[in-house]
């Protein structure tokens, strides 16, 4: 695709990682860059950057001709498309493009996407750690972390752009286009910003539209909303699916039934892809999991902790609840984003479950569960560690899988589990201690 920004005005909205990527990216193309954001000043290391590639930065008050006069507008994920200002730019005539779609423009080599409401960051890495088992050129981005536009000065034609992607993220492409799509599954979640689970879909679809006959969609043959999204996509369709396996689950090592589904995505795309079965099962048999997600902490007096902090949403939470069987203690809470609590009673009473209520979300817990199981409230996650673990059963788990977003207490899923495994370490040390 032939597309420069050589001399034009760019403005990019959002100072977080990709948007600091995005506007560093396009003043090495030779943009004139104005990166804007509502906080009143940014991380050190990130400023001197901008600052020295000559980013204007715009902090705090936003002018109105930063939105109206460019000759483009970049969007970070973060920022809702239907704010006053990205509305006014639209009545302008400016196009408006996200971070994303902005870098898979320049990118050389292929892309393989992956999308779902929930797996993305377990598939997208082991997929990434597959390619390199099978001595395939990956680089791993995206909503995972590492932003996309980060990567452009490394593309090749022989790189292949492992990329999670996220609804936020889908729906400000245009051009976007997977040579690999995958869609992992589809439930309730961030209906605080689209609207409604049709909006919600629709934003996921979108990692097919610009797909053609020569390309690949991957889909989950288990989840009957992701087949019918896919439905209408050019590409050739593969599905998979837990039963048969690809690779024996006796080389999983994760917890939670869920993951074995991700781990079948990831090596249906390594199939495609060429990669020979046996670098694949290396691949799995390393793989222990990922930060945050279903990730063991520790075990005090018998009780094990486990994190699940990126269990953002309702259904994510549910699969975590159903990865254990009984004698479990479940910190949740935060943020409500959307969903209903009501679909965890079964699965917390099936295992004779106790709950420990966090956050906003509190009273909305207490209402759809108090009535089943338990539940007990504290007023911070560290609170919420040592009343779960002083109503725990030796032998029994504490679980942190909140349900909802962490922004009422912290910066993002990652702060919040970091802060839980602190927590945790924080009572493995008094009881070390004390059994001296």
């Amino acid at each position: 695709m032939n597309f420069s920004v050589r001399g034009q005005h760019v403005t990019v909205v959002g100072a977080a990682r990709s948007g600091v990527a995005a506007a560093l990216l396009l003043a090495e193309r030779g943009a004139r860059v104005t990166l804007t954001d509502t906080r009143p000043e940014l991380e050190p290391r990130a400023d001197g950057q901008l600052r020295g590639a000559g980013v204007t930065v715009e902090l705090g008050a936003q002018r109105p001709d930063t939105f109206t006069s460019p000759d483009l507008i970049v969007v970070s994920p973060g920022v809702p498309l239907d704010q006053p200002s990205i509305a006014e730019a639209r009545r302008a005539g400016v196009p408006i493009i996200g971070e994303v779609e902005l870098a898979s423009r320049w990118l050389s080599g292929r892309i393989v996407a992956i999308t779902g409401t929930k797996g993305k960051s377990t598939t997208t890495t082991l997929t990434g750690r597959m390619f390199d088992a099978g001595g395939l050129r990956a680089l791993v981005g995206g909503n995972i972390g590492t932003p996309l536009s980060s990567q452009v000065a490394a593309s090749t034609p022989d790189t292949f752009h492992i990329v999670e992607v996220s609804s936020f993220q889908l729906e400000t492409t245009e051009t976007f286009h997977p040579w690999i799509a995958v869609l992992l599954n589809l439930s309730s979640d961030h209906l605080d910003r689209h609207g409604s689970m049709e909006e919600y879909g629709t934003a996921k679809a979108k990692i097919f539209a610009n797909q053609t006959v020569d390309d690949w969609a991957v889909i989950n043959a288990d989840d009957p909303q992701t087949l019918a999204l896919a439905r209408a996509g050019l590409a050739k369709k593969v599905f998979f699916s837990v039963d048969p396996p690809l690779v024996p689950l006796s080389s999983i090592r994760l917890i939670g039934k869920h993951l074995v589904a991700d781990v079948m995505a990831a090596a249906t795309v390594a199939r495609i892809a060429g990669i020979p079965d046996d670098a694949m099962l290396r691949a799995v048999e390393a793989f222990t999991g990922l930060e945050h997600a279903l990730e063991p902490v520790a075990v005090v007096r018998g009780v094990r902790f486990v994190n699940d902090s990126k269990a953002t949403n309702i259904e994510s939470a549910k699969q975590a609840i159903e990865a254990f069987d009984g004698n479990l203690v479940v910190i949740m809470g935060g943020r409500f984003k959307s969903g209903d609590f009501n679909l965890l009673r079964e699965p917390l009473r099936t295992r004779r479950a106790t709950v420990v209520a966090i956050g906003e979300a509190t009273p909305l817990i207490r209402e759809a569960l108090g009535g089943v199981v338990p539940v007990h409230t504290a007023e911070t996650l560290g609170a919420a560690v040592r009343r779960a673990f002083d109503l725990a059963q030796k032998g029994g788990t504490v679980l942190l899988a909140p349900a909802c977003a962490s922004f009422d207490m912290f910066l993002d899923y990652a702060e919040r589990g970091q802060t839980f495994r602190t927590e945790v370490m924080k009572l493995t040390e008094e009881n070390t201690t004390r059994e001296r």
